[in-house]
């Protein structure tokens, strides 16, 4: 094919990882435009069959995911240049096939590896010298291909975790040090175990995040974003500032189906944010409004990004679990976004003015490509249907539902579709597999109890410390990570030291009272504390928070399971996981490196920094949710419980907004800040109707007197223009 039959292709002025799904390039001229955007839909098509109809072994389902995706990663991270495809491109062409050629060869070499192993008893793992060279290309494949889609800190922290296998554990010092393992083992270890870049993480991959970014392009490529923009619209226009609660809105709708807060940005932020513009909010408000809405989609049920499912898989708690405890957090999170928003436009007179107009035609169009589809995935998620199973039946409800509307799938729209999916989804799926191997040698290694036995010691039994240690990680870690790699890193390293402090908890309380159990009493004789002679007689609550401080990680690992039943265990670690999933999520909208904020303030025309600050201050729910996670039973208490704990916080995160924003209905005055303060930690007190109902009184009478001086204030500026 010559330059200038490649130079006339449509599409050429797109870049050239887009012009890969951009289906009237595919069908030009350009042969390898053709023949890629086919292999992307078959192999996004091969997602959808195997995890309904093939069911492969696991270990074959992830090597054939991580072959398709290692090759797409390689062709889409290389330059090409307008006019033809350069020497730069082959090469990545041949890397590419030979990561893919290697993964499919770890499969088919696992018989053979134990075979000949079982046949020399007593010896190393019988690699020969092709297992070797396709284990470390995989190996070197992944990390590479890791380092040009996200940066060097993941293939930093592979190159370390492998290491510390190999020899960097026995040169640690004091409870860091570990024993080293010989080189075919760590080999065996990183290919074949559970944990390891063909394991666990990497199934999470490929039956079910993969399947739910192709559902999510096929709700884009049917039309129902734009219906969630104009139902957004039709909902939230007419209220004060009402451009602003259009994004919110968008934003929670669409975190549902783009899986990325600065995917979810970068889509409806071109929208929402000049209509905030336009409504009177400050270009840098409306920026973070954008990021902090965007970032809270991905807390939002049903899908949640990624994170609900590799939490699942951490937990063995059912994924319908998840979602309905997450639905009232989700609540809180967003109508925290919309107090800020309420303020602001009280603050400064902005008013309900309308500047784009509702197309009904977008929203007749999208409705039920968005609606039944989305209400059949969560009826099948909810009822107990694996996920893969629900994302691939809502993928087939969506292409019926569309032949009633005018958005109809037919094979070019399932093809560009399927297309879009596989294309999003190669961040995602090969920092996946790389981070199987992080936490391959983290299991290996007991590292992870190393870090929980680190957590106990510097909290000296403190949850609001350990709280903030895994707060200063989770940031630390989202500078250079994506967030469902900090998620997965942090739920590694911390989660079950912080199930273990919120179980503590429970277990204080029976020591108020006294452990009768005789046997359970006697496992606390082993702790260096004259406290214990009171056990079984009962002490004082600040007694027993000391004498759980002085109990050792070893021995506190031995006691809480007889002094708690597995049912209350089970909720503590699902706490412990949704705080810290909540926390990770921070590093979108928190400085200095917000990934989300900056997407939105290039779109805004604002201050990048100055961005990240206004959305740190307006997605204030990370921090605010995740105590409550933490000091009440707002995960695992009865429906009234959840509900009474939900609306006395809502009050509570309403006062901190108008903290934040030093207004209200009206100027705050110097006086009213401790009142505040002080009424929104009696609305934050658990479940105590006494203080409760208090700080709602104190909170309502601040918000009355400055409805009142904002009327008077008023009144005077109309009295004086009349004049």
């Amino acid at each position: 094919m010559s330059d200038n039959e490649l130079q006339d292709q449509p599409g050429d002025d797109l870049p050239f990882k887009d012009r890969l799904i951009d289906l009237e390039t595919a069908l030009g001229k350009s042969l390898p435009h053709l023949l890629i955007f086919s292999g992307i839909c078959l192999f996004g098509l091969w997602h959808i069959v195997t995890n309904v109809y093939l069911n492969e072994a696991g270990l074959w389902q992830n090597s054939i995911h991580f072959a398709g995706f290692g090759l797409l990663a390689a062709i889409t991270t290389s330059a090409v240049d307008k006019h033809g495809y350069d020497f730069r491109f082959c090469c990545n062409i041949v890397f590419g096939l030979l990561i893919a050629f290697s993964s499919l060869w770890v499969a088919h070499a696992q018989n053979g590896v134990y075979a000949r192993t079982l046949a020399k008893t007593g010896q190393s793992w019988q690699f020969t010298p092709l297992d070797w060279f396709a284990g470390i290309v995989v190996i070197v494949g992944a990390i590479e291909l890791t380092r040009r889609l996200t940066g060097w800190i993941i293939p930093v922290l592979v190159v370390l975790a492998l290491s510390y296998n190999l020899f960097l554990g026995e040169l640690m010092p004091g409870a860091f040090r570990a024993a080293s393992l010989p080189l075919d083992d760590v080999l065996f270890r990183s290919l074949y175990n559970d944990e390891g870049m063909f394991g666990i993480i990497t199934t999470i991959s490929s039956a079910n995040i993969t399947l739910f970014m192709i559902f999510g392009a096929f709700l884009v490529v049917s039309g129902a974003s734009d219906f969630v923009i104009e139902l957004s619209k039709s909902v939230a226009g007419k209220l004060r500032g009402g451009a602003a609660f259009v994004a919110v809105m968008s934003s929670a709708l669409t975190g549902t189906i783009s899986g990325s807060a600065v995917a979810n940005t970068a889509s409806t932020g071109v929208i929402t944010i000049p209509l905030m513009k336009s409504n009177g909010f400050r270009a840098k408000f409306a920026a973070g409004v954008e990021a902090s809405a965007s970032t809270g989609g991905q807390l939002m049920p049903p899908i949640m990004g990624a994170g609900a499912f590799i939490m699942a898989s951490y937990t063995g708690i059912d994924y319908g679990t998840i979602v309905a405890v997450s639905i009232v957090p989700a609540i809180l999170y967003f109508l925290s976004v919309a107090f800020i928003i309420r303020i602001e436009a009280m603050k400064y007179g902005i008013g309900t003015e309308q500047s784009d107009k509702i197309d009904r035609k977008k929203l007749l169009a999208g409705a039920f490509n968005f609606l039944l589809p989305l209400g059949v995935m969560t009826y099948l998620l909810v009822s107990g249907r694996t996920p893969s199973y629900a994302a691939c039946f809502a993928i087939g409800t969506l292409i019926v539902v569309s032949w009633f509307s005018p958005n109809k799938m037919g094979p070019k729209n399932i093809s560009k579709a399927l297309a879009l999916g596989v294309n999003t989804s190669i961040m995602t799926a090969v920092l996946l597999v790389a981070v199987g191997l992080i936490n391959n040698a983290v299991t290996t290694s007991g590292l992870a109890n190393t870090f929980a036995l680190m957590i106990a010691q510097w909290s000296q039994g403190s949850l609001w410390i350990a709280l903030l240690l895994i707060t200063l990680a989770s940031l630390i870690l989202g500078m250079g990570l994506p967030v469902t790699a900090a998620y997965i890193v942090l739920s590694i390293l911390s989660a079950p030291a912080l199930a273990g402090m919120l179980a503590d908890g429970l277990i204080v309380q029976q020591l108020v009272s006294g452990i009768s159990d005789p046997v359970a009493a006697a496992s606390f004789m082993l702790v260096d504390s004259p406290l214990v002679s009171k056990v079984a007689t009962g002490m004082t609550q600040l007694e027993a928070g000391q004498l759980m401080a002085a109990v050792p990680f070893e021995l506190a690992v031995v006691i809480r399971p007889s002094l708690v039943d597995a049912g209350a265990m089970t909720t503590f670690l699902l706490t412990a996981h949704l705080i810290v999933f909540w926390l990770s999520q921070d590093s979108n909208v928190t400085p200095p490196v917000c990934l989300a904020a900056f997407t939105a303030a290039g779109i805004a025309k604002s201050p990048p920094m100055a961005t990240g600050v206004e959305a740190w201050k307006i997605a204030k729910g990370l921090y605010i949710v995740p105590l409550i996670f933490a000091y009440t039973p707002l995960i695992g208490g009865d429906p009234l419980t959840v509900l009474r704990i939900g609306v006395f916080s809502l009050v509570g995160i309403y006062a901190f907004s108008c903290l934040l924003q030093r207004y209200s209905e009206g100027p705050l005055r110097w006086w009213m800040y401790p009142l505040l303060l002080g009424g929104a930690a009696a609305a934050f007190y658990p479940l105590n109707w006494a203080y409760n109902l208090t700080g709602v009184a104190i909170i309502a009478a601040v918000i009355q007197l400055c409805r009142r001086d904002f009327s008077a204030e008023f009144s005077d500026q109309e009295t004086r223009a009349q004049h």
